[in-house]
């Protein structure tokens, strides 16, 4: 009898236990979702004007939750979500969890030198080598300056 009630109250407990969700700035509507892989492939169709995308978070920034990278729905892409500091402040936890974003879509044009600069940079972090003559154009990175946020826990 001990163990039906314990089991009981087990049952209990966890359909009370509900994600948390985290909304920063506007509220996001998640019917209007565009693939980040679409994003990126026509990227020209969508700078500066407004667009809601969905991913996985993979990483964040860890100093001042200025930035969070998005996974794509397509391998080895990533977007990333990036705001001004202090006007939304992503957790460093909410790294493997779910997060809408809606908001215009920025481009910055680097050039061949500071193209290998940045790659350096981003190389030196994950520890691996890196040959600056090796790169021999420049990048455009994109990125998304969010007016809402919604991180589904």
């Amino acid at each position: 009898m001990k163990f039906f009630y314990g089991l009981l109250v087990a049952i209990t407990m966890s359909t009370c236990v509900q994600a948390k969700v985290y909304e920063y700035g506007e509220a996001v509507d998640s019917s209007q979702l565009v693939d980040i892989s679409r994003v990126l492939e026509r990227a020209d169709t969508y700078l500066d004007k407004p667009v809601t995308v969905r991913g996985t978070i993979i990483s964040v920034c860890e100093k001042r939750g200025c930035w969070m990278e998005l996974s794509s729905d397509a391998k080895f892409e990533r977007l990333r979500i990036k705001v001004r500091d202090g006007d939304m402040v992503f957790p460093v936890s909410a790294k493997g969890s779910q997060a809408i974003a809606k908001g215009q879509l920025h481009v910055i044009n680097l050039d061949l030198s500071q193209t290998k600069r940045y790659l350096a940079m981003l190389a030196k972090r994950k520890h691996e080598d890196f040959e600056p003559d090796s790169v021999t154009e420049a990048l455009s990175i994109y990125q998304l300056i969010p007016t809402g946020v919604k991180i589904l826990d």
